[in-house]
């Protein structure tokens, strides 16, 4: 994947990718106008009101409803979610969800890897040395 795609990840699984390449028609781009509209009023971040979220807490209310609409199987609101992460937010490059929705739930916002890039990378594991008997 390149630059130009935004990568939703859901467990280890590259389950979206937007293509910020492609041109996004008036009537979409209307609606992102009204996200942030809405936003304007405030939002909920946990058990958090933010009365003026700033782009990243804007990106991260987003974000959630966006996992969350996966795991609701509401596909529509997840491409929703997604164009307007993608558009709003270029620097963003993955959406990562990590747990079940049931339980614990942990969404990361990756900017300095793609997918592929992090889906190379060679985890680290250290272990406390036995000490000598």
């Amino acid at each position: 994947m390149d630059e130009s795609k935004l990568a939703v990840v859901v467990n280890g699984a590259s389950i979206l990718e937007f293509d910020r390449a492609k041109p996004l028609p008036g009537q979409q781009r209307r609606a992102l106008d009204i996200m942030d509209e809405n936003m304007d009023r405030g939002i909920n971040l946990g058990q958090e009101h933010v009365e003026s979220p700033n782009p990243m807490q804007r990106a991260q209310f987003v974000a959630n409803t966006l996992i969350n609409a996966l795991f609701a199987e509401n596909y529509s609101q997840a491409m929703a979610m997604s164009t307007y992460l993608a558009k709003r937010i270029p620097e963003l490059q993955q959406v990562k969800a990590v747990g079940n929705i049931d339980d614990v739930l942990n969404i990361e916002l990756v900017f300095d890897r793609s997918y592929e890039q992090s889906s190379t990378e060679q985890p680290v594991q250290f272990y406390r040395p036995e000490k000598p008997s």
